[in-house]
């Protein structure tokens, strides 16, 4: 990453973590691999991802080597999965939204071959399923550029120090920071996050099924979070927060209801909604009483409560108690990121018709 590492005299692990019973590793190299490891972390049947440096055949590697661009290594993540819980395939597709797949010289800021993109197979059945994945995307024509990424035989790979570790967490503002100025978060906004919120909000409005019930097995709720945009990913699973005034729904006035983005359980009125003066969704109450969880949040010097969903256990936000006196005090502070609205036009096709009576005069 250009002029964003610091050289340290760590020495890398030089193997791959050992695999257990019903376990199965990917390796990928995306640019930047501060960047590519947050990608997989989280995700249900991901046991592990770890960065390091990938690909030739010699006996050693480490950032001073690789990151002078003179190496057959680039800067890889790799996956330690249950493929019982997570396919190859749906680690392939959340690999392509996190890179420029076009890009034969590196990746946004940072350039070289240590920072271009390529996919490590495993055995065939990876292989098989990559560039299947790979001729998808070409034909797809969602570029005007071919696909650069290339696809490759796994040989070897090197775990990076242990500062490059978990980056994102242990220097989270240098992160963001780096994130942003390089190009790749404006690019993934850009090329990635606005299909796929297109493209969740057009199987919403297409979906037969009734959704009362919102009961989603582990499996299908990680699916559905593996097809969130990168901002609603961070902020439901990684408790991040959005830009005041700079969301979907702070002024928002349309009569309906906000649902949980990942299961659709209802979980706020616009009846109860109010302008906060703080840019994000507020509200004084919730839709039932046991619409949401409490959960203590210390990230702060000020201990706050944190409110997530109850069934998808979304990170909605945080419960204040200066909210209006008049309502009972509370003020229900929420992302848009997190939310779905359901206009009152549309909630009864949708399965929500049992919170019309809201609407009624």
């Amino acid at each position: 990453m250009t002029n964003s590492h610091t050289p340290s005299p760590e020495t890398p692990t030089n193997t791959s973590p050992s695999l257990s019973e019903n376990t199965e590793q990917a390796t990928f190299a995306g640019g930047c691999f501060w960047c590519m490891e947050p990608a997989y972390q989280e995700h249900e049947g991901v046991i592990d991802a770890i960065v390091g440096y990938a690909g030739g055949n010699a006996s050693d590697a480490s950032y001073k080597l690789v990151a002078k661009g003179i190496t057959k290594h680039r800067e890889a993540v790799q996956v330690t999965y249950n493929p019982e819980k997570i396919s190859y395939e749906e680690l392939v597709d959340i690999f392509w939204r996190q890179i420029d797949p076009t890009d034969s010289g590196g990746q946004f800021a940072d350039r070289g071959f240590q920072y271009t993109t390529a996919i490590y197979y495993h055995n065939d059945e990876q292989k098989n399923i990559a560039e299947k994945s790979k001729q998808k995307l070409q034909d797809s024509k969602k570029f005007e550029k071919d696909i650069a990424t290339i696809i490759l035989p796994y040989t070897t790979f090197f775990s990076a120090e242990e500062y490059h570790q978990d980056f994102y967490k242990k220097s989270a503002d240098h992160y963001k920071r780096y994130k942003k100025g390089s190009g790749r978060e404006d690019f993934i906004e850009e090329n990635w996050a606005k299909e796929a919120a297109l493209l969740y909000s057009e199987e919403q409005e297409t979906s037969d099924t009734p959704r009362q019930e919102y009961e989603y097995t582990p499996e299908e709720i990680a699916k559905k979070r593996a097809n969130l945009d990168p901002l609603s990913y961070h902020v439901i699973t990684e408790g991040g927060t959005e830009q005041p005034f700079e969301n979907t729904y702070w002024d928002n006035k349309a009569e309906g209801i906000y649902v949980d983005k990942v299961s659709g359980e209802p979980l706020f009125s616009s009846t109860h909604k109010y302008d906060s003066g703080t840019g994000w969704p507020s509200f004084y109450k919730t839709l039932k009483e046991d619409s949401v969880t409490y959960h203590e949040d210390d990230t702060l010097p000020v201990t706050r409560t944190e409110i997530k969903s109850k069934m998808g256990e979304s990170h909605l936000g945080h419960v204040f108690d200066d909210g209006p006196e008049d309502q009972g005090g509370q003020r229900f502070c929420t992302n848009s990121a997190s939310l779905l609205f359901v206009p009152k036009e549309e909630m009864k096709e949708k399965g929500y018709e049992e919170y019309l009576y809201l609407f009624e005069e």
